[in-house]
């Protein structure tokens, strides 16, 4: 789901929120038909990312109003709906990867809908779910950034990690909390198969930390603690547009990249309906979708967007897609961590 860098990650004071306190008077059950509800991850609600500006254009071009909040990374979006299932307090989810799909639906959290004229906006190997449960509004690919100063060799290959020169040099998000974190072991299950516990058992000396998210993760990376963190291949354009030269590069190996799909859905039993059917409308529009290269850092599904020239100069094709079948991961991640922790 990536992203814009951040030193930290952003706190959202969920708990004093007037949408947690409001009575049920018909006026302002009225109030409520006019707001949409969205919960989405740190980076993207930040001051830096898209969020605010979309909320702006969303709010301008509709009449609602529109509340986004921070719920932590990717994963815990999924989560926070969940534990709100039979309670709904927000209208729309952002943030739901194709690594989470079979999760989503099987948790019965989301209601399907399908934006009129998608089809002829966004090519087909994108629409991950066929149910339009989660409708994409971004990707990229997942890769090792590198950070060039570091006085190290650059590795080739997943297998090259294990390398005893890389000694608490990697930086990994918790898969459990982080979207990025589950691509990488979705990433490590395509490449080795039933193999892939052996290789983490090899990882783990190597593994400085596991951060909650992506942007506590990359913050770390940035600043200095480590020259190797997951991130995005379309993470270094963010460094070249501003005019941070190219220390940090996305390392593309032979074997292939796992991509990330995020989607954005509607809750069922939400408040609002038809304002989260007019926010995925937009969402996916070239208005909004134009917002997204220069702040979410990763590639817009319409493809009527033009992409600035950082991304041609910083973002590295990956030659050789990978995948893995999403209802093997919780498995997955829940072997890996009792590994982590032994």
């Amino acid at each position: 789901m990536v992203k814009k860098i951040l030193l930290c990650v952003c706190a959202a004071a969920l708990c004093v929120s007037p949408l947690f306190s409001r009575g049920k008077s018909d006026n302002v059950t009225d109030e409520r038909q006019r707001e949409v509800v969205i919960y989405t991850y740190d980076s993207f609600i930040s001051e830096w990312g898209p969020g605010p500006e979309l909320i702006r254009l969303f709010e301008e071009q509709t009449g609602y109003t529109c509340t986004m909040l921070d719920v932590g990374d990717g994963a815990q979006v999924l989560s926070r709906a969940v534990l709100e299932k039979d309670s709904p307090q927000a209208d729309v989810v952002i943030g739901i990867d194709n690594n989470l799909l079979n999760q989503t639906l099987a948790q019965d959290i989301l209601i399907p809908y399908k934006p009129a004229g998608i089809e002829e906006l966004i090519d087909e190997w994108l629409l991950f779910d066929k149910s339009w449960h989660l409708i994409p509004y971004d990707w990229s690919n997942f890769a090792i950034i590198f950070d060039t100063q570091s006085g190290l060799p650059a590795p080739d290959s997943l297998s090259d990690l294990i390398d005893p020169i890389y000694a608490k040099k990697l930086i990994l998000m918790d898969p459990r909390t982080s979207t990025p974190g589950l691509g990488f072991v979705a990433w490590t299950v395509a490449v080795f198969g039933q193999d892939y516990l052996e290789f983490w058992k090899a990882l783990k000396p190597n593994i400085l930390t596991m951060a909650p998210g992506w942007s506590s993760g990359y913050g770390l990376f940035t600043s200095g603690e480590a020259p190797l963190v997951i991130s995005y291949t379309t993470s270094p354009a963010y460094h070249l547009e501003y005019g941070e030269g190219n220390r940090f590069q996305a390392l593309i190996f032979d074997e292939g990249h796992p991509y990330q799909i995020e989607g954005a859905g509607i809750i069922k039993g939400a408040a609002n309906i038809k304002g989260a059917q007019a926010f995925i409308d937009f969402l996916i529009s070239a208005q909004a979708q134009n917002v997204l290269p220069l702040t979410q850092w990763m590639y817009p599904v319409n493809r009527e967007v033009e992409l600035p020239a950082s991304y041609a100069a910083g973002a590295p094709v990956a030659h050789k897609q990978l995948s893995a079948d999403s209802s093997v991961l919780t498995e997955a991640v829940e072997a890996v961590m009792q590994l982590l922790a032994e």
